[in-house]
């Protein structure tokens, strides 16, 4: 049996093939050229698998941002809460532990009790804690993003609660001279300051990342001392993707 799952982000898309629970194929395309390349839209969107060099699927499902916006005569459309939290039981094996998943453009904190979902914090208002926000501030410092992370030792203090405000912070920071170390920690760490009170509520137990943002080093250098273990899964950013599947591999597998 072989199944699609469609993670329609914001910014990408992120697919994933599994066939007999084995994961065989991950690709992502920008959320722009998958749209307008390998779509067409009849009142629902239409995926042409065609293109996307895709055969054989004998169960579709589609998370994300767009997933209503399918064809939901062949996809079967689940929330993200959801297919994130089937990725990573799929990703770690594990029934019980805290999720967290920054996104580009939004934040969730999921308690899983075997394998169940009992309490979640999510923040879809505030850019300032999300993965844009780094992605802006690493263009400010003219940076790489994957080296801006590397670094959270002597982090200058950032306090602009607001994403716009705090670009202007840092060039401030900028101009007084500040190491350019000290000023990537600092963004590190204001990031992991407006994670901190999200995540209160759920410290001590086995952290999860999933996302893009868990290849931040700093930021897992900073929950250390908040959880007795912190796992990144092997694929981080198909974490909703490969869900989907596993979604649909558990819901059908005994049909």
């Amino acid at each position: 049996m072989k199944i699609l799952g469609i993670d329609l982000g914001s910014r990408e898309v992120k697919i994933a093939l599994m066939e007999n629970k084995e994961v065989i194929k991950t690709f992502k395309i920008s959320t722009m050229s998958f749209y307008r390349d390998y779509c067409t839209y009849d009142e629902k969107i239409i995926v042409n698998l065609d293109k996307l060099k895709i055969k054989d699927v004998d169960i579709y499902v589609s998370t994300g941002y767009g997933r209503n916006n399918t064809d939901l005569s062949k996809f079967k459309a689940i929330n993200e809460i959801k297919a994130h939290v089937y990725g990573a039981i799929y990703q770690t094996d594990l029934k019980d532990f805290i999720l967290l998943d920054v996104g580009g453009q939004d934040v969730k904190i999921v308690k899983v009790e075997k394998g169940i979902i009992t309490d979640l914090e999510l923040n879809e208002k505030c850019a300032a804690s999300c993965g844009r926000y780094l992605e802006n501030m690493a263009n400010v410092l003219e940076i790489d993003l994957d080296e801006m992370s590397k670094y959270y030792k002597d982090p200058v203090e950032l306090n602009a609660t607001c994403a716009v405000f705090s670009e202007s912070e840092l060039i401030g920071q900028i101009a007084k001279g500040v190491d350019i170390k000290r000023l990537c920690a600092g963004v590190n760490y204001s990031m992991y300051k407006r994670l901190r009170p999200m995540l209160t509520k759920f410290r001590g137990k086995k952290l999860v990342l999933v996302g893009g943002v868990s290849k931040n080093e700093a930021i897992e250098k900073y929950l250390v001392n908040d959880y007795d273990e912190i796992i990144k899964v092997s694929n981080p950013q198909f974490n909703g993707a490969i869900g989907s599947c596993y979604y649909g591999e558990k819901v059908n597998g005994g049909k």
